[in-house]
């Protein structure tokens, strides 16, 4: 099998997205995507009946190592509505693997994370500088192919 390892990123993203609106649409709901310009909503999905919508943002890395890079804005930008929905790509041909987060638990896991990381110290012992980088993974799997989350 091909690997994606070397897919440009702009790509792998827009891989993502697709993948994730494709698998939504197999479970019954209704996906759509967004254009490009809408700040932090890739998809607004739905139920079959549109009595319920969710909006989402996509994430995908081509890696099998679940850590995803966000932004300092994403412990900010919350809401019960909102979800993260995370994607590992594999192997050309193989299912990616997706992680279904509530925006609230992402942006708590991201604040907390990154403060502990700031409290640390450099190799050479000196304190670390803030960035606006931040990171997402799920140690535990626990949101792994957690659909029932979205409650569509």
């Amino acid at each position: 099998m091909k690997s994606v390892t070397n897919l440009e990123s702009t790509l792998v993203g827009v891989a993502g997205e697709y993948y994730v609106a494709a698998e939504l649409t197999m479970r019954g709901h209704i996906a759509s995507i967004t254009l490009r310009n809408s700040r932090g909503v890739d998809i607004i999905a739905s139920n079959s009946d549109a009595s319920k919508s969710v909006s989402i943002q996509v994430k995908t890395i081509n890696s099998s190592k679940p850590k995803w890079l966000l932004n300092q804005k994403s412990e900010n930008f919350f809401s019960k509505n909102h979800f993260y929905i995370f994607v590992a790509l594999r192997l050309l041909g193989e299912r990616p693997d997706f992680y279904i987060v509530p925006s609230e638990a992402v942006a708590q896991y991201v604040k907390l994370s990154h403060a502990s990381w700031l409290a640390g110290k450099k190799s050479d012992g000196s304190p670390r500088k803030d960035s606006d980088m931040r990171n997402f993974t799920d140690i535990d799997s626990k949101y792994k192919e957690a659909w029932s989350l979205l409650n569509l």
